[in-house]
């Protein structure tokens, strides 16, 4: 009997000292991250956030990341990245911190979960979404993924869709100059957290914030959004710029007429865009380096050479990612045509026709 109640002692004590660290001062719950995607820019943050929780109180240590299940060189990538803590094949040569777990069953992921970080591309949503149950009463999102979706005729934005699937669940989003292989090598960069809930964005801010890697913030989910879609369709014509060997004086004006009318499309379809968030780094900052890095950029840069099709070129150079600026150029395209607003943005509908309708790339500058 003694020995009974010892036992039951000691387990008692043991689930004591679990809730205490599980709880800050005042009584409040620790905050349980889990990041949904493991690309090259889900990894990126994975190294980010990994590393950040450990110095910071309101946090648990453990951070889980769904991963879809691949094979690599006859092993499981969720085993090399536990063992190595490197994902070898969309982030090779960086290492996470060993608190970051990664885990192929997305439900058990996600179990606890108060804080989730979506990361992927967005095309997967609908089949994903149901299979997240067991997250923490309360738990918030925020968006990292640069797409949007298009219904009715007009917009919907990723968040939006998220907060649908997920019963009403509040989404910020994150979005900035960020080049994935340049935030893991931490060089420094600024990223922009747009939200509804003043609170929600500022446990995103201490989330992701550190040194090299700063986070502002702004009460514009739409605006910060669309900023990092749109930004895609720019690239792809500051790729065309680079395939025809033209030079900086000419990607600075592609670059200058798509922002403007990147604030022109938020304003038209979303109210309460603000004229800040486009000098934030969602913006114009996050425009600039994807016009001369990134994927879009480089896939067009392909195509304007005559390097093959978009299919051919995003699997010869992407390495299994998804290039997303083709696939919003024709969706943006598609919405200014039913609205009849094409001759208010020449260069979107110019670079569609590059794209898609057989006009020569040449007329990238014929606007």
């Amino acid at each position: 009997m003694l020995r009974v109640t010892l036992f039951s002692a000691v387990l008692a004590a043991a689930s004591a000292t679990r809730l205490e660290s599980l709880r800050l001062r005042g009584g409040q719950q620790k905050e349980k991250v889990c990041i949904i995607g493991s690309g090259n820019w889900g990894s990126a943050i994975a190294k980010i956030v990994g590393r950040n929780v450990l110095d910071r109180d309101q946090f648990e240590d453990e951070v889980t990341m769904w991963v879809f299940q691949e094979n690599v060189d006859g092993k499981n990538l969720t085993d090399i990245i536990n063992n190595e803590h490197e994902n070898v094949k969309y982030l090779p040569g960086v290492k996470f911190t060993d608190n970051v777990v990664a885990d192929p069953d997305l439900t058990n992921a996600v179990q606890g979960a108060t804080l989730l970080i979506f990361v992927l591309p967005h095309q997967f949503l609908g089949r994903i979404c149901p299979q997240m149950t067991g997250m923490a009463k309360g738990c918030r999102a925020v968006s990292l993924i640069k797409g949007i979706e298009f219904e009715n005729g007009g917009p919907v934005l990723i968040s939006n869709l998220i907060k649908e699937n997920m019963n009403g669940m509040d989404v910020s989003v994150l979005m900035g100059a960020n080049v994935a292989n340049e935030v893991a090598q931490d060089e420094f960069c600024e990223s922009t957290v747009g939200f509804k809930s003043k609170a929600n964005g500022e446990i995103f801010q201490k989330l992701f914030d550190c040194p090299t890697f700063r986070i502002g913030t702004i009460n514009d989910v739409a605006g910060v959004e669309l900023c990092g879609a749109l930004k895609n369709i720019v690239a792809l014509g500051a790729g065309f710029c680079d395939g025809l060997g033209l030079g900086g004086n000419t990607k600075a004006a592609i670059i200058r007429i798509g922002l403007k009318e990147t604030a022109k499309f938020a304003k038209m379809f979303f109210s309460g865009v603000q004229d800040d968030t486009f000098m934030e780094s969602c913006g114009l900052a996050d425009l600039v380096t994807t016009c001369f890095g990134g994927r879009n950029r480089k896939c067009a840069e392909a195509f304007a050479k005559g390097e093959g099709t978009w299919d051919e070129i995003e699997a010869k150079l992407l390495n299994g990612q998804k290039l997303q600026g083709t696939i919003t150029a024709k969706d943006v395209a598609t919405v200014l045509k039913t609205k009849g607003k094409e001759a208010e943005f020449p260069l979107f509908m110019r670079i569609h026709e590059i794209a898609f309708e057989g006009k020569a790339v040449s007329s990238i500058i014929d606007l």
